[in-house]
């Protein structure tokens, strides 16, 4: 793996712009406009932590949280540079959001994904990196998101 040389700001309200332009990065996993625009919208009032490249103040990704109850918590987001991928950066996020759950005594991180009931190479990627960072499916949810993106509940204990 390579990394990069970067920090993690947050956490803090996230920025719509920001956000934006990541998205629109990625549109095999996020391809679909409404859907951006409201991760847009929600991301600017949670909880978020940005990956920053120390060497040119570029933006590589960030991770937002919903705290549902005292004790779970959601990672509502993350979405790192396509470029980027495979440079650490998702996992040092979901560290700092870890670390910053667990000192709000949080014990459960759960985070939705497309179900492998539809196969999606990209969302394969994704489901990989939620288990090498120690999340395991938990519950399929084949009409949350409409039939044709059956959802897929992966959970962590912290």
């Amino acid at each position: 793996m390579r990394t990069t040389r970067m920090r993690i700001l947050g956490p803090q309200p996230g920025n719509s712009e920001t956000c934006a332009a990541l998205l629109a990065a990625l549109p095999d996993w996020f391809g679909i406009p409404q859907a951006n625009e409201t991760y847009a919208r929600t991301v600017a009032k949670l909880p978020t932590f940005i990956a920053i490249n120390e060497d040119t103040d570029e933006t590589l990704g960030l991770l937002s949280i919903l705290h549902h109850f005292k004790a779970a918590a959601e990672i509502h987001l993350i979405v790192v540079r396509p470029e980027h991928h495979h440079h650490g950066i998702g996992r040092a996020l979901v560290d700092a959001a870890e670390t910053w759950l667990r000192g709000k005594h949080v014990r459960y991180l759960q985070v939705k994904t497309l179900s492998p009931r539809r196969e999606d190479e990209h969302y394969a990627r994704t489901r990989r990196f939620y288990e090498a960072v120690g999340f395991s499916p938990f519950e399929e949810m084949p009409t949350l998101w409409g039939e044709a993106n059956p959802c897929l509940i992966m959970i962590k204990s912290l």
